[in-house]
């Protein structure tokens, strides 16, 4: 799917719609220190194997996407709704 790099929308801080820049959220590094992971540290730690078992199954033809809105006025950006699709770029 091809979708512009700017796009005109709703804005919820300038109550007005506005061009927006379109941008795919990256998926940053795991914090060690959150609950999950101490707990997952824990359990692999030492002799006895990984906790769960393998997924059965196969994978998802499509991927949920994840973008975000940035108002070109006021700079402030939140979530767009996620869609699914196997491909997506993004065009001038």
């Amino acid at each position: 799917m091809k979708m512009p790099k700017v796009v005109k929308a709703y804005c919820p801080h300038c109550l007005s719609h506005t061009p927006h820049d379109v941008e795919r959220v990256r998926k940053r590094k795991a914090s060690e220190l959150k609950q999950g992971q101490r707990r997952f540290r824990r359990v692999t730690s030492g002799y006895g194997g990984f906790p769960r078992p393998k997924p059965e199954g196969r994978e998802k033809p499509t991927k949920k996407l994840a973008l975000r809105l940035r108002c070109k006025t006021c700079k402030k950006a939140y979530p767009m709704t996620g869609f699914r699709t196997k491909k997506f770029e993004l065009t001038e």
